[in-house]
């Protein structure tokens, strides 16, 4: 049946043109944004996951910024340590040559002294962005690492930073100080007293009675020599106090000290004791047979080969509170005890040298180890990146040889589907013949 009122051909002509053109309207959003899925109403869940990912990328970048800053930063730092080490070998020769007695000590000492204030001078220059990973930490309340951001990790519950610690290592050279002023010495704070006399050897654990130390905490070791008659040992120069080992004065504290610096361990203070008493002994002269204390961890071993049931030494160990107000040493700061103008002290300081040395040579080891996983993660992110770029160009990107294939395509499309239209809309012109 034909009628002039429904003409269904040019209907059905006409929603085929529609849908070729919303088809047209697509890939030419595609080519000219490049995207297949350009809003949510493309695709709401391709979309969304794609946001999230490009969320991540931004804050990626933010991270490779955070790594180069904190690379540069470890970086300084480890050239400053390696300079300082450099120094510090120099310095050594220095002392090798004083152990000659037919030498001008006091100018060995100028030279020593030297490269005393140059280390300080590479240690405070030692800086990037104001942060300085050698200086002196002389507050308390500073922390002894520095987080540098390294990584967001996405999972089911939420987002996540990860960091990258650096510990600080200090190569300052200012020297500590035990004060009471605002505090009491407590007596014994290791395991026990030692008591040398018949029985030529003792320790205290330093780690018993001291966990979780607190940064600005002073340490002391408290001799007390008996020798009457100074017939095995000059009794006065065995005593570091008056007062007897049960307590302490405040000056007689800072003879053998050890103030404690943020993240310390029971056994850098019995390292740094060991180390404040080697170099006691050398610039007083004393006699490792009288008196001689070793180190293994957080343990301190005290012997003598001449005391006896009447010439004794007793040493112990003393503590103040942070709070007496302080001061926290550098860590080359047994630099200051180096003096070779004697020939006591030219011994001294050969011992002294090699762990301060060594505490440096550690140092720049840390920061070298550091740098290198701060690199590494560096190139991670950079190629973490790049992988989430690719992945979100997988999912919204528009393949454009397909799109102008489909372009061309639908253009072919759209001509036929006016042409049938035009057919379909002069179909109604055959009816008038019918009335002629």
């Amino acid at each position: 049946m034909s009628s002039i009122l429904t003409n269904n051909s040019a209907m059905v002509a006409l929603q085929t043109l529609k849908q070729v053109n919303a088809q047209m309207v697509d890939v030419q959003g595609n080519i000219s944004t490049g995207k297949k899925v350009a809003s949510s109403k493309d695709n709401s869940a391709v979309w969304a996951i794609s946001k999230v990912m490009e969320s991540d990328v931004q804050g990626f970048k933010g991270i490779s910024e955070s790594l180069a800053l904190g690379g540069s930063t470890v970086a300084v730092a480890r050239k400053a340590a390696e300079s300082v080490t450099d120094l510090l070998t120099s310095m050594k020769g220095k002392i090798v040559a004083a152990q000659e007695e037919n030498v001008d000590r006091d100018k060995i000492q100028t030279d020593i002294a030297a490269l005393k204030d140059q280390i300080s001078t590479v240690v405070g220059a030692a800086q990037f962005n104001g942060l300085n990973l050698l200086s002196n930490v002389d507050d308390t309340a500073d922390s002894g690492t520095v987080s540098i951001l390294s990584s967001l990790d996405r999972s089911g519950s939420g987002v996540t930073a990860s960091d990258i610690s650096v510990g600080k290592e200090d190569l300052g050279t200012d020297a500590s100080a035990i004060s009471a002023t605002g505090g009491t010495f407590a007596a014994d704070v290791g395991t026990s007293a030692v008591t040398l006399n018949g029985t030529q050897t003792g320790s205290i654990d330093i780690g018993t009675n001291n966990s979780g130390l607190e940064a600005g905490t002073g340490y002391t070791l408290n001799i007390f020599g008996t020798d009457a008659d100074d017939s095995t040992f000059t009794q006065a120069d065995y005593r570091t106090s008056t007062a007897g080992a049960s307590t302490q004065t405040e000056a007689a504290a800072n003879d053998i000290r050890y103030v404690t610096r943020d993240g310390d361990t029971a056994s850098d203070v019995a390292k740094g004791l060991q180390a404040a008493y080697a170099a006691y002994a050398g610039a007083n002269g004393l006699d490792t047979d009288v008196l001689d204390i070793t180190v293994s961890g957080d343990t301190l071993t005290f012997t003598s080969t001449v005391t006896d049931a009447t010439d004794s030494i007793q040493v112990n160990l003393t503590s103040v509170t942070a709070d007496a107000g302080n001061t926290i040493g550098g860590g080359l700061e047994l630099l200051n005890e180096i003096d070779v103008s004697t020939e006591d002290g030219a011994a001294s300081a050969l011992s002294l040298i090699e762990g301060l040395t060594q505490t440096a040579i550690d140092a720049a080891a840390s920061f070298g180890s550091v740098e290198g996983r701060i690199e590494t993660q560096s190139d991670f992110i950079g190629a973490l990146t790049d992988s989430l770029k690719s992945g979100i160009g997988t999912l919204v990107d528009a393949n454009m040889e397909e799109a102008s294939a489909r372009l061309q395509s639908l253009q072919v499309q759209q001509q036929l589907a006016v042409q049938a239209m035009s057919i379909a809309n002069q179909a109604p012109q055959t009816l008038l013949s019918l009335f002629r």
